[in-house]
């Protein structure tokens, strides 16, 4: 969060307890028994509506297991938020020749960051993991500490990290509703959505005459239309493990599955089995008028509902008193967002004429993925919104 000098310790408590009411929360509902369920082979297996982080469909969701390469998801949003792309990286002896996939980079070759991204991601290349941990994290044992307190942030609460590649480690452990977790919070990202849907990379190679061509391991990306990511996963202890994702009809949809035989055959069912049963609907617009108040909604909200849902959705206004700390800014309360009485979501809401705030849109996005109270991410997306309060004033 960026440092400012306050003269009264009380306006940036204040500040803070409003900047959390601004934002729209969404508790993400699993949708345990419709129909069953997408058919599959995986041990484990999760799908996930990537907007509003509603989980469609799990199965032995929560078990942990090994995930093999899927680990560089998590590889790759820490450094992504952690690193500087264009830095220039060298190979170490740690990284170079690292057993596994590989990119086969030299031994002191330097690649900037941005370029490992891609062989780390296209071609799951161990040396480029164990090059980007180093870099990022001063050690791989740092940036796995930065892996876990990421994991702790975004509530994957049956995850614990042990490298930044996913060889096989008794300690190194994840779970398909974890990693449907983290892959919905990765794709807003746009740095790390566009590597994952990227077809083939190529790269400058200091050592020969020839470009590095890395063309991507995820078939999904050239057989399932609309597939836009994620990660294929194995080793011989994990076994098949695959993360895919695609888009359509401005919704987006994650599949994770954990020992799975047949992974390409069952994410297309999984994924189509998503868009079938579970489309993306929007509740409210931002700015929409609230009949008989003189207010306002302060952000739009979408979720992604089942057949007949919609209709049992319940919207109930909570006023906040005029004496509470909150009302800066024009906010007068909230909606809250009730389907079969179990709490979605809410949205802010404000006198009418009063600036609304104009949100980041990866802000947004991420305030699904956060579990159900999503607490830690909301304070962090509370400076989010301070910055562009102050960056606003001084214009």
């Amino acid at each position: 969060m960026m440092k400012m000098k306050w003269k009264k310790g009380k306006s940036l408590l204040s500040m803070l307890i409003a900047v959390c009411c601004l934002l729209v929360t969404i508790t993400p509902v699993v949708y345990a028994d419709h129909e069953k369920g997408p058919a599959n082979h995986a041990q484990a297996a999760a799908l996930i509506d990537v907007t509003s982080g509603r989980m469609l469909y799990s199965k032995n969701g929560d078990e942990r297991l090994r995930i093999a390469s899927l680990t560089k998801i998590m590889t790759a949003i820490v450094a992504i938020e952690h690193g500087k792309l264009d830095d220039r990286v060298k190979i170490s002896k740690n990284a170079f020749a690292k057993e596994g996939s590989s990119i086969f980079l030299k031994l002191g070759e330097e690649m900037t960051l941005e370029n490992l991204l891609f062989g780390l991601m296209l071609r799951s290349g161990n040396d480029a993991a164990t090059a980007i941990a180093e870099h990022v994290g001063g050690t791989e044992e740092g940036f796995v500490m930065l892996m876990n307190e990421k994991a702790a942030q975004l509530g994957m609460t049956n995850s614990h990290f042990m490298n930044p590649h996913g060889l096989d480690h008794d300690e190194h452990y994840s779970s398909a509703n974890d990693m449907a977790k983290l892959t919905a919070y990765a794709l807003k990202n746009p740095v790390f959505s566009e590597i994952v849907k990227t077809p083939t990379k190529k790269a400058p190679n200091p050592n020969e005459s020839w470009d590095y061509k890395w063309d991507n391991k995820n078939k999904m990306l050239r057989f399932y239309e609309g597939a836009d990511g994620v990660k294929t996963g194995y080793t011989k202890k994990a076994f098949r493990c695959l993360v895919s994702s695609a888009t359509r009809n401005g919704q987006q949809i994650a599949a994770v599955t954990l020992n799975d035989g047949n992974d390409w055959n069952d994410h297309s069912n999984m994924l189509d089995y998503g868009f079938a049963h579970f489309p993306l609907k929007k509740v409210t617009e931002k700015g929409q008028k609230i009949q008989g108040y003189t207010l306002v909604t302060g952000s739009s909200f979408t979720y992604a509902f089942a057949h007949d849902e919609e209709s049992r959705l319940v919207k109930r206004l909570v006023l906040h008193k005029a004496t509470a700390p909150d009302v800066s800014f024009g906010l007068r309360g909230h909606i809250e967002l009730l389907l079969d009485n179990v709490s979605i979501g809410k949205v802010p809401v404000y006198e009418e004429g009063s600036r609304l705030p104009e949100t980041p849109d990866v802000m947004q996005k991420s305030r699904s993925t956060s579990g159900p109270l999503g607490s830690l991410s909301l304070w962090q997306s509370a400076g989010e919104v301070i910055r562009h309060l102050f960056r606003a004033n001084h214009n």
